[in-house]
């Protein structure tokens, strides 16, 4: 195997925008994301929609649909 083939692996700090941090080891450090698995809808259970310029409301409108209450 050649020498100095693989990049250094170290410890690092995965911190997310929610407040989350995750101690694990990687080829980067401190590594900053914006959505984790505590804060991400499919882990949650809660769904965000993401509406932009109205679409969602279109697509209701559209196929008659309406929201669950």
């Amino acid at each position: 195997m050649q020498d100095n083939m693989h990049p250094k692996y170290v410890d690092t700090t995965i911190t997310c925008a929610c407040g989350n941090v995750i101690h694990t080891r990687s080829t980067k450090e401190n590594i900053r994301v914006e959505i984790c698995s505590k804060c991400h809808p499919f882990f949650t259970g809660k769904q965000k929609l993401v509406d932009t310029s109205g679409r969602v409301d279109m697509f209701k409108k559209r196929y008659g649909l309406q929201d669950k209450k």
